[in-house]
């Protein structure tokens, strides 16, 4: 039983979505390969033989790897899945683009975004906007699966995994890279951050973000918003926290005029402190809050800045 996980990098680094995957990989018994496939990316490549771990790294170099595109990493994948009785991407936009291609050819059921690995062939995973955990027993001779990376610890450094080059499998031609922006920004980005400070439709504008900016700068941390306030234009939709946003666990989340409805909540609650600052004491976010503040969040946020110097 081998489990082959993979990885997700920018062909300089390893995204840390991999360090998760592996420590779920982990748990489903035997040994654990990474799959590195890109273009120029020996450093990728070594980074991932250095985690805890992982017995082998297959390194995949060809120029049409190089910007992931998911129709010739599936190839890839299935290139080598003979030899495995796991497959494992992260849950996020680069291993939800993967794994259903390469379910769908083994002709398997993905089993999606696990936060639990009960067995080899048993798995939990949220549903209903994590208000139920389903626990899901395969039967299929390969297991593929994403991984919710908030379910599980970054795997630890200081493995010596072997480091393989393994043939690159040819251009499926279906695809080809355009262009990429980038949003660029001196915070962290909102996925890795330790701290979070989000603002939801009780912001009342956009420029009433600005408020929160001065209290994320002293804290170190990215910015966030619910999906009220991103589809009522406040903010862009990469700072959107939420089920269909982005899935966060950061040590310490501070949600600003959130109400906290349920597909917000299925996004930060695991995060390991929770405070809320919201005038309606009612407010869902408070049942998930480890502290909670009601007041008005225009006099409050700035007496929090004030006493953090």
């Amino acid at each position: 039983m081998t489990t082959l996980v993979i990885a997700e990098h920018d062909n300089a680094g390893l995204k840390g979505s991999t360090l998760n995957t592996v420590s779920a990989a982990t748990k489903c018994g035997g040994d654990v390969h990474v799959l590195v496939a890109g273009h120029n990316a020996a450093a990728a490549a070594q980074a991932a033989a250095q985690i805890a771990g992982v017995a082998k790294v297959l390194h995949a170099d060809a120029a049409h790897f190089a910007d992931g595109l998911a129709e010739n990493i599936a190839e890839q994948v299935l290139a080598l899945a003979a030899g495995y009785s796991h497959i494992l991407a992260p849950a996020t936009a680069y291993g939800k683009n993967i794994l259903p291609r390469v379910a769908a050819k083994l002709d398997v059921s993905q089993i999606s975004e696990i936060t639990k690995v009960d067995s080899p062939d048993t798995f939990e995973r949220p549903i209903y906007a994590g208000n139920a955990i389903a626990t899901v027993q395969s039967t299929d001779a390969v297991k593929v699966i994403t991984v919710r990376t908030t379910g599980f610890d970054a795997a630890a450094t200081g493995g010596s995994a072997s480091v393989e080059a393994v043939a690159a499998v040819a251009d499926s031609g279906k695809s080809a890279f355009v262009s990429r922006e980038v949003a660029k920004s001196d915070r962290p980005e909102l996925t890795a951050a330790k701290i979070i400070v989000s603002g939801g439709r009780g912001m009342g504008s956009g420029d009433n973000f600005k408020l929160l900016e001065p209290l994320a700068d002293k804290l170190g941390a990215a910015m966030g918003a619910s999906r009220a306030a991103v589809d009522a234009g406040f903010v862009p939709n990469d700072w959107q926290v939420g089920q269909t946003g982005k899935i966060v666990a950061p040590q310490l989340y501070i949600a600003v005029g959130i109400s906290g409805a349920i597909q917000h909540l299925a996004g930060m609650k695991d995060s390991k402190t929770i405070v809320a600052i919201n005038k309606d004491p009612e407010a869902p976010i408070f049942s998930v809050a480890d502290y909670g503040i009601v007041g008005d969040l225009f006099e409050i946020v700035p007496q929090l800045i004030a006493e953090l110097g």
